[in-house]
């Protein structure tokens, strides 16, 4: 409860007044803005304060000399006025708590359309024609990624396209979006698949890909400072004259911005972690349009709040990502493939769990399980190499040395045996290790050209839970079962070294509500084995925003909700993504 115990001043526009906390004995100042106050009380308050004015100028002022009734008045209208703003307050989209909970807050308005295209006029002038569209092929690009997992509304569109091409121009542009009121959804390389710009509240889209530059790479400190524009194969192919690599590897296409924004990795990351390992420093431009960088450059740094890691995996909902600094790693040298095959899929996750505790660092570590490989037999796509219909496990392992590898693979093969693994084969030149890899890299098509011969018209959604290494086979097993009882077709691959694994759901159109059903139990089968919902997709707008609350917990979604309204008063930034924040939203992304 709130004491209210007087009206301090008017200044900028706002009243400022006393009042303290039950229980706590400091008194605490509010700056309350005219605006949220009714029109009769602010001509009120503005009459009242400048015949005070006057009076003190003309030497007068309230005494005890002041008559009786002009005392009372006074005081009538600041105490029925203080009682209004005292039950605004309370009622208000304002909490003291430390969370902020959903039936709490009033649903969101945004700017009106003739507001928008004032603004838009605004931003013309700061980034040129050139630099803005409203061209629909670039409208609906800038709604919905091309695999349609999560396909927008009919209304889901943004008013605009906008490229800047400065860290400046986005300080701009975001400040014009957040004076008038505008959602804003920040865009880069448009491969994410969980709906993660999906203009939910139409609003205007910063696409930052004409920010592609790499600003400086620091060679002997192993890092490099890039905009949010730059393509992270692009940028391999730059660090490698200096031996350098970025360690995650999401899908092609990926621009560093979404790569940030999603915390996306990759095969790569039970080496080289996902992108949240691989960030030193950001700049960012919030959503008021204030830039700020969040830390130095050293690879150290115990310095107040961890705000690097508060932006990564946001999903642009607390501010766009304008540069970042990212660590670099020394590519691996004498890099072969280990392929095996199992029988059982407990074997291969007792062979990963092994060969981790016996000290062997792995580049990658790949699992297809029986079902994904039977799509390969039958569909020839491995080449003239000999694939068995079982569980595969592929292994990216390196050394210094040829001495060094050569007693490495002569641990993993002795482990791999130990669990009943057979058909162990070792690739060691470029053409071999590609032959094996493009096996992993196609499983999508693949698998989806093995089930129309099944299912003729068969369509596929993914998934990406992610559980403790030890619980992969339970996981696969359970989900399997369910699908195969549910009459829909799936295959299963994942990085068996951090537990993600990605069950293709495979099934006809009439089935997509099943396909749906099964793949919300997957997340709930995941969540009971202190798993996640997502490892590395995100969350975006898809059912996950549900499921992220069961795995979380309602107070934890609360503090995140918190964070953003402390971030972005106005809900501006990539609205309803991640968590709702709108009590009268209810999207469903298949409905």
């Amino acid at each position: 409860m709130r004491e209210f115990l007087g009206i301090l001043s008017i200044s900028e526009g706002s009243l400022h007044f006393w009042y303290k906390e039950t229980m706590h004995t400091a008194m605490f100042v509010r700056r309350i803005p005219l605006a949220r106050c009714s029109s009769r009380a602010r001509c009120t308050f503005k009459r009242c304060f400048n015949q005070k004015a006057k009076n003190a100028v003309e030497g007068e002022d309230l005494s005890p000399r002041t008559s009786f009734f002009k005392i009372f008045g006074v005081a009538s209208t600041f105490l029925t006025v203080g009682f209004a703003i005292g039950f605004g307050l309370n009622n208000g989209n304002h909490s003291f708590g430390s969370t902020t909970k959903l039936k709490d807050l009033k649903p969101l308005v945004y700017a009106s359309n003739d507001r928008v295209q004032y603004a838009l006029s605004n931003i013309v002038k700061i980034v040129g024609e050139d630099n803005i569209t409203t061209s629909p092929g670039e409208l609906k690009t800038h709604s919905e990624d091309p695999s349609k997992f999560i396909e927008a509304k009919d209304h889901e569109h943004p008013y605009a396209v906008v490229y800047p091409t400065s860290v400046d121009e986005v300080s701009k542009i975001v400040k014009i979006c957040y004076d008038a009121c505008i959602p804003i959804i920040p865009y880069s390389g448009g491969t994410s698949i969980e709906g993660h710009y999906i203009p939910t509240r139409k609003g205007i889209s910063i696409d930052v890909s004409k920010m592609d530059k790499i600003v400086a790479i620091h060679e002997d400190d192993l890092d490099v400072v890039v905009q949010p524009g730059v393509e992270w194969t692009y940028l391999n192919e730059q660090l490698e004259d200096y031996g350098l690599m970025f360690g995650p590897d999401p899908a092609p296409g990926a621009l560093i911005g979404g790569i940030l924004g999603t915390n996306a990795s990759g095969t790569n990351a039970v080496r080289f972690g996902a992108a949240k390992d691989n960030v030193l420093s950001l700049t960012v431009v919030l959503a008021d349009g204030t830039v700020v960088k969040t830390r130095q450059r050293p690879r150290k740094s115990s310095n107040g709040y961890n705000l690097t890691n508060l932006f990564v995996g946001s999903e642009g909902t607390l501010g766009i990502i304008v540069e970042a600094t990212l660590k670099l790693h020394v590519k691996p040298t004498n890099e072969v493939i280990t392929m095996m095959n199992f029988r059982d899929l407990g074997d291969a996750s007792r062979t990963v769990s092994e060969l981790f505790k016996r000290g062997i660092t792995c580049n990658a570590v790949e699992i297809m399980d029986n079902r994904q490989m039977n799509a390969v037999v039958q569909m020839g796509s491995g080449g003239d190499r000999k694939w068995y219909p079982d569980h595969l496990l592929l292994l990216k392992l390196s050394a210094v040395d040829d001495t060094s590898l050569n007693s490495i693979l002569k641990t993993v093969e002795n482990i791999g045996k130990t669990n009943k693994a057979f058909n162990i084969q070792v690739a060691k030149s470029k053409e071999d290790k590609e032959d094996i890899w493009r096996v992993r890299k196609t499983l999508l098509w693949n698998s989806l050209g093995w089930a129309k011969k099944y299912k003729p018209n068969a369509m596929v959604l993914p998934t990406d839970v992610c559980v403790p290494m030890s619980k992969l086979p339970e996981l696969i097993t359970k989900a399997m079962a369910m699908l195969e009882s549910a009459d829909l077709l799936a295959t299963a691959a994942g990085h068996a070294g951090d537990g993600n694994v990605h069950v293709l759901v495979i099934f006809e159109p009439e089935q997509v509500q099943e396909a749906h059903r099964c793949i919300n139990e997957m997340s709930k089968m995941a969540i009971e084995l202190e798993g996640t919902v997502s490892g590395e997709h995100g969350i975006g707008v898809s059912e996950k925003r549900e499921l992220l609350e069961r795995e979380l917990g309602t107070d934890t979604i609360d503090l995140m909700r918190t964070i953003k309204y402390a971030l972005d008063k106005k809900c501006i930034l990539n609205p309803d993504h991640i968590f709702r924040i709108d009590p009268s939203e209810n999207r469903n992304p298949f409905k």
